[in-house]
């Protein structure tokens, strides 16, 4: 399902905070399927984290992870160079993704996580099911 093309563009995408490739190709897709939502906000206000994709009526938050920066089993490598600094980094990033997943939990939302190397399709069809389930 991963092409070796597609695995390399995971690794060497620029750092962006929104509108990767990955997110775009899931937005159009859930676009043409008709769903409509906010992008980059937060669920909550009293929790300081942005979601993705937010779907505010059916209270679910979407995060498509970089497989980097998020710590992915299948792509992420800890650099050799400054390994005492990117380690740690990329623990915490995964940590915080769990708290953030529990307290949107907590407070009544629906997460989905994904990988930006997860097929967009597969993705969006996931997305949609649940939406729809919720609302």
């Amino acid at each position: 399902m991963n092409s070796p093309a597609h695995v390399a563009s995971c690794e060497h995408q620029a750092n962006r905070a929104r509108d990767t490739e990955p997110e775009l190709a899931v937005r159009r897709r859930l676009h043409a399927a008709g769903l409509r939502y906010h992008v980059d906000v937060r669920p909550e206000t009293s929790i300081r984290r942005r979601a993705d994709v937010v779907f505010r009526g059916a209270r679910v938050a979407v995060f498509i992870d970089g497989c980097y920066w998020h710590g992915c089993e299948e792509h992420a490598a800890i650099p050799r160079r400054n390994r005492d600094y990117w380690e740690p980094k990329i623990r915490r990033s995964m940590a915080r993704d769990v708290d953030t997943t529990a307290r949107l939990e907590e407070a009544g939302w629906t997460v989905l996580r994904f990988w930006e190397h997860e097929d967009p399709n597969d993705v969006a069809a996931m997305i949609a099911s649940v939406v729809r389930q919720a609302g």
